[in-house]
């Protein structure tokens, strides 16, 4: 493999060449530094121009922006939190020394954030660690000022302190908030991209692509592609899921400089390790160019991740996922506290959903269904009935042509159901009793999907994984697209969660239900 250097002559030449809309061709015969040499034919330079126009603002300018405009909210916040807490605690004449007090509130947190790596730029709009960074920065500054009213004999205010610091928390959460959801906005519109180069294997590198083109809100825009492993030679294979094929993960630093990227983006590869990989972060050094490496471990979430040195060798530590012991126990006697009091606050609309279901269309008010529990034990589920009583019997006249799930049945326009079926569908009303399996412990708030018997026979040895867990009355399949997921996409999303799970991932699943409920999206 070819050592990684500065831009040569002929590269720079390249790269001006882009600026006028001129790229060389390269001749029979010539060798190309940018290009490998077993290629023997005229050929010519990916035409990268016809490209759709990139952003005009470039990474690191949005990166200063973004960073700036958080470090004014957090001062805001700061001004606003300590204005509260002296208000509120001392009145419109607050002594002097709590005036000062305040007035060094704002820089505090601003010294308390950026201890705490809240201004990073490897957080910024694409990680939780940016919300955890203040909740570390909370408990730091809470610490300092009982270690310093403690050691100097100072008292302060207990009121005053329990007002500004949760205070700073919630005002400078809801600032990142928001600021991640414009960010968010404006990558979904192309904008504030950093240009990527992938490096890899044809195969990993294929599937590295389709994941970032997915989630455009993480900021990646793939531009060009290294890759090794092809079918036939680079040359044959112009394209890898809609990017360019640049050449062998040899050419990667050619490659960042012709593209302009500002990140390189290494896939599982074998060749790509050691001495070539550390070779390869000194030239994107000083090119001023991050370098990402995937290791090649999917579906596990980043808390579940740390470097292990040993003998000055980094390690990959994968945490084994846990679901049992004393965070087993919270979690039930969590959800069955929240299932009473969601239970007694949804009681009039239970009333009245048990009406609409008799008025509606002779038949039991509930609809009872055999389903396969956590360890592959059988439960009844209950659910409001939304079908008509002969459901069951009719299922072989429509079973042609269910869209998108083929272990899961699902049809829309079913003619089975009823009128007030639909509504109590559309907006998951029919899964209220399911608060009753919760409580009699055969199923959680938040689990993968409870399946049928019929669905467990045709699974395959990874997706008897999600019988790991009890089944949920919601889950990641809930608020990702309900029934509009393909069974490829279901069963990921769930042995996603069985691998990572966490009361703070069940929390956020509960939140973003309310919204997907109230959308009614993908519930047919």
């Amino acid at each position: 493999m070819t050592d990684y250097a500065r831009p040569t002559r002929r590269q720079r030449r390249r790269r001006a060449a882009r600026g006028s809309g001129v790229v060389p061709a390269q001749q029979v015969g010539t060798p190309d530094p940018l290009r490998p040499t077993t290629a023997t034919t005229t050929r010519t330079e990916p035409d990268f121009l016809d490209a759709p126009p990139q952003p005009t603002v470039r990474a690191r300018v949005w990166e200063r922006r973004y960073r700036r405009t958080a470090v004014l909210m957090d001062l805001l916040a700061g001004c606003v939190a300590a204005v509260l807490g002296c208000v509120v605690r001392f009145g419109a004449e607050p002594r002097l020394a709590y005036v000062l007090l305040s007035m060094a509130v704002p820089v505090a947190w601003i010294l308390a954030v950026t201890c705490a790596h809240g201004y990073e730029s490897r957080y910024m709009g694409v990680s939780t660690e940016e919300y955890r960074a203040l909740v570390d920065a909370a408990l730091g500054l809470l610490a300092v000022v009982s270690v310093v009213a403690f050691a100097g004999q100072i008292t302060i205010a207990r009121g005053y302190v329990v007002l500004v610091l949760p205070a700073l928390f919630v005002l400078s959460l809801m600032g990142r908030k928001g600021l991640r959801r414009w960010l968010h906005a404006q990558r979904r519109a192309g904008l504030f991209m950093q240009r990527t180069v992938v490096l890899g294997r044809a195969d990993s590198a294929r599937d590295l692509i389709r994941q970032v083109q997915a989630s455009p809100v993480h900021g990646l825009s793939v531009v060009a592609a290294c890759v090794s492993g092809l079918d036939g030679a680079w040359d044959d294979a112009p394209e890898l899921e809609g990017v360019t094929v640049y050449g062998c993960p040899e050419d990667a630093v050619a490659a960042v400089d012709l593209f302009d990227a500002d990140v390189v983006a290494v896939s599982s590869h074998p060749d790509l390790g050691g001495p070539v990989l550390r070779r390869l972060a000194w030239a994107l050094e000083e090119r001023n160019v991050d370098l990402v490496v995937a290791p090649g471990i999917l579906e596990v979430a980043g808390p579940r991740l740390s470097i292990r040195p040993v003998a000055g060798t980094p390690l990959l530590h994968v945490e084994r996922p846990v679901m049992s012991g004393a965070r087993r126990v919270v979690k039930v006697v969590v959800e069955r506290a929240m299932a009473i009091c969601i239970a007694v606050a949804a009681l009039p609309a239970i009333e009245l959903v048990a009406l609409a279901v008799h008025l509606d269309s002779a038949g039991p008010i509930l609809f009872r269904q055999k389903r396969i529990g956590a360890r592959g034990e059988p439960f009844e589920m209950l659910k409001f009935r939304t079908m008509v009583t002969d459901a069951e019997d009719r299922l072989a006249e429509i079973s042609d042509g269910h869209e998108t799930n083929v272990v899961l049945f699902k049809k829309r326009n079913d003619p089975r159901v009823t009128r007030v079926g639909k509504i109590l569908r559309r907006y998951s009303l029919d899964e209220l009793p399911q608060l009753l399996n919760v409580l009699r412990g055969d199923m959680s708030l938040v689990g993968p999907r409870p399946p049928l018997p019929q669905e467990v026979e045709k699974y395959e040895p990874d997706a008897v994984r999600r019988l790991r867990v009890q089944p949920g009355l919601t889950g990641l399949w809930q608020v990702s697209g309900r029934s509009d997921l393909s069974w490829e996409e279901s069963l990921r999303l769930d042995l996603w969660y069985v691998d990572n799970w966490s009361l703070v991932l069940d929390v956020q699943i509960l939140i973003r239900t309310l919204r997907a409920v109230v959308r009614g999206a993908g519930a047919y």
